[in-house]
């Protein structure tokens, strides 16, 4: 591997873990989100270019920041535009020394909400917070949310363009204002666990560093709005998955699916954490949302001791609840599933081949999990066949090689 490339594989690392704070500082100064993450960008590249001479900086956040704040201020001299204030930007700048650069991480907070402004869609919010917050490209947010890719890039521009033009504030919202917009910081939050908790691109089967992130963000959220049960229950939910993390690596870094997992490498702590906030949930008396509902699904997971012992029934009771709140095709197929488990593969193949999964006809999962029924009920051949369109549709990565395997396990001997 070439000096650069590495650079470059260190550089991606770098950004999963400072990026955010980058990005969060920067608005803090130009108060512009588009074009703080444009100096960021910038920045990267600069480094792309610096570093494989000069080496990996002790603090590289430090570096990133200050290279993309000179370039602000050399675009605002440019322009014409040095006032008072960029002088004493530069003034700040000039006084910065890289050990002495600690990011405030509440500003991601602030990023996460200036990101989810309600001058912006739902759909507009939750990509541009994946992109400046979770640091994804424009490829894996298009997995994750199952969209186009040049859909993705239109509204991220789109995006910035709106909030640059109705000034939004780098703030903690006024708690008046809370309503409209925890819908899609909850929203994004989860998403960007779910990145981290079943990478949608590359070598690594989970991200910690997002997940980890996620979970910091639901409970500055859980102190904010301490009132709200769906808050409470998403914190619930990652908690328990998050339990998992350590089983659901192998030896080698092979996924391990639920089903395999050595059940006492899970986080026992982590559990009992995840369940009182279930509990604190379920004590505000105001229903189980969708956050609830998936999270009293984990619950289940995290009390049995085996497959064998879990309440498989319970499960299939959970998600049709959760199908009814959510009206998700992808809740509609991991209930195929837990039928399949509660009542036999059969029953859950009658179910998923009588649903309308129309809007999953691009995703790997139905024909994934119908290959493994059809393994179940002993019809190879059939199996074969849905496992190997799984493939197709996959990239290369953990999830497809677990596909690839039970494929393979499938040939004649």
């Amino acid at each position: 591997m070439s000096e650069r490339s590495e650079t470059r594989r260190t550089l991606d690392a770098i950004w999963r873990i400072e990026g955010a704070q980058v990005v969060a500082t920067l608005v803090r100064v130009v108060g512009d989100l588009g074009l703080a993450e444009d100096l960021a960008q910038d920045a990267l590249a600069e480094a792309l270019d610096q570093w494989p001479g000069s080496g990996i900086p002790r603090n590289p956040g430090a570096w990133l920041t200050s290279v993309a704040k000179r370039r602000a201020i050399d675009g605002w001299r440019r322009s014409e535009r040095l006032d008072d204030r960029y002088r004493a930007i530069g003034r700040d700048l000039s006084d910065t020394v890289e050990h002495d650069w600690e990011p405030i991480r509440d500003d991601v907070l602030k990023l996460v909400f200036a990101a989810c402004h309600p001058v912006l869609s739902r759909d507009a919010r939750v990509v541009l917070t994946l992109r400046v917050v979770a640091g994804l490209s424009t490829e894996e947010i298009s997995r994750l949310l199952l969209v186009p890719v040049s859909t993705v890039q239109q509204r991220v521009v789109r995006a910035k363009r709106s909030l640059a033009a109705a000034r939004v504030p780098f703030e903690i919202p006024e708690t008046g204002e809370w309503p409209e917009r925890l819908g899609a910081v909850t929203s994004v939050v989860y998403l960007m666990f779910t990145e981290g908790y079943a990478a949608s691109s590359g070598e690594e089967w989970v991200r910690r560093d997002i997940a980890d992130e996620a979970l910091r963000l639901g409970r500055i959220l859980v102190s904010l709005v301490p009132r709200e049960a769906e808050v409470h229950a998403l914190l619930a939910l990652m908690e328990l998955q998050a339990s998992r993390f350590a089983a659901r690596r192998g030896v080698d870094g092979a996924p391990v699916l639920l089903e395999d997992q050595d059940r006492r490498r899970w986080d026992r702590g982590q559990i009992d954490r995840g369940v009182r906030a279930l509990e604190r949930a379920d004590a505000l008396g105001r229903g189980r949302g969708p956050y609830a509902l998936q999270a009293a699904i984990a619950a289940c997971h995290a009390r049995a001791s085996s497959v064998e012992e879990t309440d498989w029934h319970e499960i299939v009771a959970l998600y049709e609840a959760l199908e009814q709140v959510t009206h998700n095709p992808v809740v509609t197929v991991n209930r195929a599933v837990a039928m399949a488990m509660a009542s036999g593969p059969l029953v859950g193949l009658r179910f998923l081949d009588e649903a309308d999964l129309s809007a999953l006809r691009s995703s790997y999962l139905v024909p994934s999990v119908r290959g493994e029924l059809l393994r179940r009920v002993g019809r190879r051949g059939e199996a074969a066949q849905e496992l190997r369109r799984a493939v197709e549709l996959l990239p290369d990565g953990p999830q497809r090689r677990v596909i690839e395997a039970k494929l393979a396990a499938l040939a004649p001997m």
